[in-house]
């Protein structure tokens, strides 16, 4: 694989308030050195960057790349090639978007991840929980309120978000059988949500003994717990069963924050997707029922964000966005903005959600050994966030494990 000097970059990654001046040499698909004096790499391509800011891949730590659309039980009824072909564009266009890494909460498998590394199609590399794991009547049953048909019909299916496991001991096997197909960690349903027809906001998914249960299964394969949460209730219940990965948490309240961060918890808000829901969701065929529940957890969203903060809990990046309103997916950025400092909400994309992923030192950073990958931005984002949004526009290069995916830099 050939190599790449980027010379002369304002080097930004999160772990440096403002970032630094420096060169970064790329070969054989790593970073293979960072220097803030001249690096000599002969047989590399030199490109200057100066004036620009060149920052590692974005990380997405929450999607959804199987929800072609906002109807999950819809989705869950298509074939898997629909699925599959559809679901391949969405990750084609979050790459083009400068998200090298995504996080999977639910629904795609490892066959499509096998599919993308056989060179299938161009899309972020995938961090996988397989199907997310739901009681009847959670956030991953899709049937509506008449439909009293075994939901494992679906489950098999691409299309199919989630499955369903009620009582510790079905919890304890959809989990090893999720670990069994490739999944590198698990996404329980611990809360209500807004797009399944059955589930009030407050709806406790799950007791204590079965999210400890899965907690438990997921240590033993030596890995952690993702939850679907948005009330403060069940963020501290979350918490109290060793959950890691705190997914929306919209309605929590600064002790519980602060309790989770003592816990080591990460939070990884997702407030872009209600925007988009409230706007679009109807248009695309989101029931009135789940129309009428966006905006309780919506009008709640910046100020979570600033309870979080002062809480110190750690928060990554996630949009969550569904079907067509995958295009969104960069605005979160500007959301953020709104309340955070800019390199808070740049951490959030870089270290942040490396460390959430497990991955530090590999993505979400420029240094010597990480993956190479990177994007050059035309500007300076700390001075205007909206310079990551615009489907990649105001990026003149995006790389992906040392190949140049968009490439409009001078030789």
């Amino acid at each position: 694989m050939s190599a790449t000097l980027f010379a002369n970059a304002r080097i930004l990654d999160g772990r440096v308030d403002g970032g630094i001046e420096g060169h970064v040499l790329v070969e054989d698909g790593r970073v293979k050195e960072v220097s803030d004096k001249p690096i000599s790499a002969t047989g590399a391509r030199q490109v200057d960057v100066a004036g620009r800011t060149l920052m590692p891949g974005l990380i997405d730590a929450h999607v959804h790349v199987i929800s072609t659309t906002v109807n999950f039980g819809l989705n869950a009824l298509l074939p898997d090639a629909v699925i599959a072909f559809r679901a391949s564009r969405i990750m084609n266009a979050m790459l083009m978007r400068g998200f090298t890494t995504i996080r999977d909460l639910g629904g795609a498998t490892q066959g499509l991840r096998v599919a993308w590394e056989e060179g299938g199609f161009d899309g972020p590399r995938m961090v996988l929980c397989g199907k997310a794991i739901s009681s009847t009547g959670g956030h991953s049953d899709g049937r509506g309120r008449y439909d009293g048909r075994d939901m494992s019909y679906l489950e098999g299916r691409l299309g199919c978000l989630g499955r369903i496991a009620d009582g510790v001991d079905a919890v304890r096997r959809a989990c090893r059988e999720e670990i069994k197909a490739g999944a590198d960690y698990i996404k329980i349903m611990a809360n209500g949500g807004v797009a399944s027809p059955t589930d009030p906001i407050a709806f406790l998914g799950y007791s204590m003994d079965e999210m400890r249960a899965a907690v438990e299964e997921a240590q033993m394969a030596q890995t952690y717990v993702a939850a679907h949460l948005y009330t403060d209730e069940a963020i501290s219940r979350a918490v109290d069963a060793g959950v890691r990965s705190l997914e929306h948490c919209n309605l929590i309240e600064e002790a519980t924050a602060r309790k989770a961060a003592k816990a080591g918890a990460i939070a990884c808000p997702t407030l872009v997707t209600y925007e988009a829901l409230k706007n679009e969701g109807a248009s695309y065929g989101l029931g009135p029922e789940s129309v009428a529940k966006i905006d309780t957890v919506r009008l709640a969203g910046l100020a979570s964000l600033e309870k979080m903060q002062r809480a110190g809990l750690t928060m990554a990046y996630g949009s969550d966005l569904l079907a067509e309103m995958h295009r969104h997916q960069s605005d979160e950025f500007v959301i953020r903005g709104r309340v955070l400092p800019a390199m808070e909400v740049i951490r959030s994309t870089t270290v942040h959600a490396a460390k959430l992923l497990r991955m530090e030192g590999q993505i979400g950073t420029i240094e010597p050994g990480a993956y190479g990958d990177l994007v050059v931005v035309e500007g300076d984002p700390l001075k205007d966030l909206s310079l990551l949004t615009g489907q990649g526009k105001h990026l003149s290069a995006i790389m992906q494990g040392g190949r140049f995916i968009k490439d409009q830099l001078a030789a």
